[in-house]
């Protein structure tokens, strides 16, 4: 068993090596479930690697302790016909009033405290403030329930699955009328333990935690993302993030730097242009951001390996 764990860990060193000595981020497409097979002209165009696919917990756990991979594994066998790779996105948090995609049993079982807190977002450039729905990582009780479901995932694909990546550290709570025992502290701990225990179980495939900003914190002033920073490298533990967006002022102050000061450091960086991101304006030019100028700053600043492109995005549908 122990010459297997270093064979592992050797095989995820080297992977990673490769991933670092390509110059040009590797091009995936990032979408949402059952929706490969009108896409297939872009998925096997020769400059794409592979699918970024977002999974909700509800999907994956329609009752407790019952769990249903299905879409995961339609969706992984016809990546791999086509001889592309899958990274999937275990999402538990949301952005539309309506969506409370977490089990049932998580909003109604007392022990969960009502499982998920509203959350506010700003999704893009001018874009009007929608209301959502975040998981509360920070009730042991939920978290336990939560790694339960990472624990079944990698009993099932660790090591067919190119990655899996948790989602965006950012949060935007109302704190003063918060009952739930929402902590600054806590849920940055909560974060850390899920990543944790996502790499121990997921010994094959890429883990990759997406961090933009932490709640409370502003340039580092509590240390959350320079102590994530250091974790990741230690331990094998990619990062990345929804939004390459060059510049942008208020990611400066937080992830942007660490991406920055990280450049080769890390197992894999991995970050998105999600539509969000395509309403962004270069303020040079007024004109939204071209692939090029995306890709520029992904490489040449932020050290990305692979970018997560929207279906959306211009270039895609324009070279089609």
């Amino acid at each position: 068993m122990h010459k297997f764990f270093k064979l592992v860990t050797l095989v995820l060193i080297i992977h990673g090596m490769n991933f670092l000595k390509s110059q040009t981020p590797q091009n995936y497409i990032y979408t949402s479930s059952g929706d490969l097979h009108s896409i297939e002209k872009m998925i096997t165009r020769k400059d794409i690697g592979g699918v970024q696919i977002v999974y909700n917990w509800k999907s994956l756990e329609p009752e407790k302790d019952v769990y249903d991979f299905s879409g995961i594994e339609k969706d992984l066998n016809y990546l791999i016909q086509l001889d592309r790779k899958l990274f999937i996105q275990l999402q538990d948090r949301f952005f539309e009033p309506q969506a409370r995609y977490v089990p049932d049993y998580i909003l109604k079982d007392k022990e969960y405290n009502g499982g998920l807190v509203p959350q506010y977002d700003n999704p893009g450039e001018n874009q009007p403030i929608g209301n959502g729905w975040v998981t509360q990582q920070w009730n042991p009780e939920v978290r336990k329930r939560f790694q339960k479901l990472l624990g079944e995932l990698a009993k099932k694909f660790d090591g067919k699955i190119q990655g899996i990546n948790l989602p965006e550290t950012a949060i935007d709570l109302n704190i003063k009328k918060d009952k739930t025992g929402f902590s600054c502290d806590a849920y940055f701990q909560a974060e850390l333990e899920n990543l944790k225990f996502t790499r121990s179980v997921f010994e094959k495939s890429y883990v990759l935690q997406y961090v933009n900003f932490f709640p409370c914190e502003w340039e580092n002033d509590h240390q959350y993302m320079s102590r994530l920073f250091e974790f990741a490298e230690k331990n094998n533990i990619g990062l990345g993030g929804p939004d390459i967006v060059p510049g942008k002022n208020a990611q400066m102050k937080n992830s942007y730097p660490f991406f920055n000061q990280y450049k080769g450091k890390l197992s894999l960086v991995a970050m998105a242009v999600q539509e969000p991101t395509l309403t962004y304006k270069n303020p040079k030019t007024e004109k939204p951001f071209t692939k090029d100028e995306f890709v520029n700053y992904a490489q040449n600043y932020l050290g990305v390996n692979i970018i997560f492109w929207s279906v959306e995005s211009p270039w895609l549908e324009r070279e089609l």
